[in-house]
């Protein structure tokens, strides 16, 4: 069933290609490129979710999100930036949005997010922060990981994968859901993408001398546990 998707951008090529996207995948995009327009559409149309833009003419992202969470309008809010340190992103989660994405993103991303915060926002359950499984941490705030006392520095795609596999910890998740939840692809690309991706995954997460935490379940898929 598709969404109402409020898209606050003033970059009209980087609105063009979000929108084009939401309509392929049955979404209805409104969209404004100012932060005035864009906190009087928020507070007036009934949108399951926002794209905002952190730079915008009239009124920036963050005073935008601010002025939202005060008024106590709750829907999900995912920040566009092309600020991506640590500090940028901590600054937007804490200032009331469900997630930040850093520019430039693929819309299969921006799509996966969208759904993942609507979902969360709609289950009523507050929004996690942190996961883990025995001595594997993920901060999702910052965007790190650490396997006891050591940090493991992953690659975006990667780190999507151990986010998805420690979402389902200690279950069997097969290669369509790999591909679906991770790649958001709902075919077989025919290559061995999955395969490269999680011999990586293992050489960074299962070091030497360390119990395997990513295992292979012959002819079902994988599975994160201890």
């Amino acid at each position: 069933m598709g969404r109402k998707i409020l898209l606050v951008e003033d970059d009209r090529t980087t609105a063009d290609f979000i929108l084009k996207g939401l309509a392929e995948h049955g979404h209805v995009g409104d969209h404004c490129d100012n932060g005035r327009d864009g906190l009087f559409m928020a507070t007036d149309g009934g949108y399951d979710a926002i794209v905002l833009d952190r730079m915008l003419p009239g009124m920036d992202g963050l005073s935008l999100l601010g002025a939202l969470r005060a008024a106590g309008i709750e829907t999900p809010v995912i920040l566009l930036s092309a600020l991506g340190s640590v500090d940028d992103r901590v600054t937007g989660l804490t200032a009331g949005s469900d997630d930040y994405l850093v520019k430039p993103f693929a819309f299969a991303e921006l799509l996966a997010r969208l759904e993942l915060v609507m979902r969360r926002r709609g289950s009523g359950t507050a929004v996690e922060t942190a996961l883990a499984c025995g001595p594997l941490h993920m901060d999702l705030l910052r965007r790190e990981v650490r396997r006891g006392g050591r940090a493991v520095d992953l690659q975006p795609r990667e780190f999507r994968l151990l986010e998805y596999l420690l979402r389902h910890a200690g279950q069997v998740v097969t290669r369509t859901m790999l591909l679906e939840g991770v790649w958001d692809y709902h075919f077989d690309p025919g290559t061995n993408v999955i395969d490269v991706h999680i011999s990586r995954l293992r050489r960074k997460i299962d070091g030497t001398g360390e119990p395997p935490l990513i295992h292979t379940v012959r002819g079902a898929g994988y599975r994160l546990g201890e």
